[in-house]
């Protein structure tokens, strides 16, 4: 029997969701289960690839739903988690007792492990420190910037590999490990040290770039990564170098996406007035109210400037 897991690729909490599942399905449904993952991106219409749902049962977690007779589980906690109003009355209408949203839950692993134990009698002492890590780095609680930026605990150590990982089958053993060991364990591994060592060097130099080109004005730091051939950053970088920010936008830019990012500042000294999921759902993008995106076609740069211009007016203070 085979088991198709689908997840938020890149994230902390999408493969922690994923790891927590497949400890879920391998004892209270099938511990036969052959799994198989699957990374999911955002990218321009959220489109899915249906050909993915290939398993006799197939589940996908902290991502969007889709209205497919083949999706048999799903959990998420976005705000934005529908593409449309039909594929949230698919979802009303299941009554399969498989598929699951909440979003007041800051993380997915975090709700992934409340419903095992509540709806199947599961729980693992064992997930307890990732479920407790995810929720923090997911639901940005942390002490302060310098904790996420400077990346000094083995969980952070890890979240920034896997959102700097390429292969998605070195990813698929990291869930797997997940499963087996402690965060230290993992993080000690020869096959992790010999990719966080440059990664970390990467991680670095982003800071630098990122504090060269960030420019704050009323209440919101900007910066453009177009060019620099980086995908992917600490979210957490602008907050150390601009505490007295409120609001982060930025543009990158990849192979398959050009993305806009937008986040709060959980220790501004002026707090969030806007609800962020619903700006970017206004661009055909989403997320929650305290961090969202939107994802264009790769060379939609000048729509993707546009947009920011229009975002940046809008949560700009009047001073």
């Amino acid at each position: 029997m085979n088991l198709r897991i689908l997840y938020h690729g890149n994230c902390f909490d999408g493969v922690s969701s994923a790891a927590i599942f497949t400890k879920l399905y391998r004892t209270k449904i099938n511990p036969d289960a052959n799994v198989f993952y699957t990374p999911t991106m955002h990218r321009a219409g959220n489109a899915f690839d249906r050909e993915q749902f290939d398993g006799d049962e197939n589940a996908i977690v902290d991502f969007k739903y889709c209205a497919d007779e083949r999706l048999t589980w799903w959990f998420d906690h976005h705000q934005s988690a529908f593409l449309s109003d039909e594929d949230e009355k698919h979802f009303l209408a299941d009554t399969s007792g498989k598929k699951f949203l909440d979003i007041a839950s800051a993380s997915c692993a975090e709700f992934i492990a409340r419903i095992a134990r509540d709806e199947f009698g599961f729980e693992d002492a064992s997930l307890a420190e990732l479920i407790e890590w995810a929720h923090i780095i997911d639901g940005a609680f942390y002490e302060s910037p310098a904790q996420c930026v400077e990346l000094r605990s083995s969980a952070l150590k890890l979240m920034q590999v896997i959102e700097g990982e390429k292969d998605p089958k070195f990813v698929e053993q990291i869930i797997q490990w997940l499963t087996e060991k402690s965060l230290d364990e993992i993080i000690e591994s020869e096959e992790i040290q010999g990719r966080l060592v440059p990664i970390l060097e990467q991680h670095w130099n982003t800071v630098g770039i990122i504090k060269e080109r960030s420019v704050y004005d009323r209440g919101v730091v900007y910066f453009d990564l177009t060019g620099t051939s980086i995908e992917g950053y600490n979210k957490f970088i602008p907050y150390y170098f601009h505490p007295e920010t409120t609001y982060v936008v930025s543009l990158s830019q990849s192979a398959f996406r050009t993305k806009i990012s937008v986040g709060s500042n959980p220790w501004a000294p002026r707090p969030r007035i806007h609800n962020i999921a619903e700006i970017c759902e206004r661009y055909g993008g989403g997320g929650h109210p305290v961090v969202g995106a939107v994802s264009l076609k790769p060379d939609d740069l000048e729509l993707g400037r546009k947009i920011v211009k229009e975002i940046i007016e809008e949560l700009q203070f009047e001073d």
